[in-house]
């Protein structure tokens, strides 16, 4: 009996290929390859697959740790860096909503989509919590039916880009800004 180095199997002592795995049982010369001579690198393809799977899968792992980690947060990604590399974090949300009347009034602002509802009387200012290129609307009423004037602005950066106002009794103003 002749046992296959590669897996091990008991051939016939007259068999120059393994019965079980095809394997050379003898060399060139008819000489039986000992059973030592076995290869260090001689592993199934079913283990090859799972070493390589398993190398990718490590990639993927590395690739999207290393992506996440790079890459600014939601709020850092509003803000705008400046020539001298300081982070100017008043652009997180650029628009400010100024409200100018004497007497009491009410007002809707915001997004379109997500108004918020403030009341005063007086001068107020809001910060909108609106990003730099997303629509703002603003509509403003007077509640106590003066004859004041009711002002609008809408301040992006500091800047009015939009102004309205009104000297009516039941003064209703609206102000819609697209970027």
């Amino acid at each position: 009996m002749v046992k296959c180095p590669r897996c091990g199997y008991e051939n016939a002592a007259s068999s120059k290929y393994c019965d079980n795995c095809a394997y050379l049982l003898t060399d060139q010369n008819g000489n039986r390859i000992k059973n030592n001579q076995r290869s260090s690198w001689n592993i199934g393809i079913a283990k090859k697959i799972v070493i390589v799977l398993g190398i990718v899968v490590i990639a993927l792992l590395l690739f999207s740790f290393i992506y996440n980690n790079t890459q600014p947060s939601s709020e850092e990604s509003l803000n705008v860096i400046t020539d001298n590399g300081s982070v100017d974090h008043s652009s997180s949300y650029p628009y400010v909503a100024v409200i100018k009347y004497d007497g009491s009034w009410y007002a809707r602002m915001g997004d379109p989509n997500y108004l918020s509802d403030q009341a005063g009387s007086g001068e107020k200012r809001f910060s909108l919590d609106c990003a730099s290129w997303e629509r703002v609307s603003i509509n403003a009423q007077k509640q106590d039916y003066g004859e004041g004037n009711l002002t609008v602005q809408l301040l992006r950066n500091g800047k009015v880009v939009a102004e309205n106002s009104t000297t009516g009794t039941s003064g209703s103003i609206s102000i819609h800004y697209n970027y």
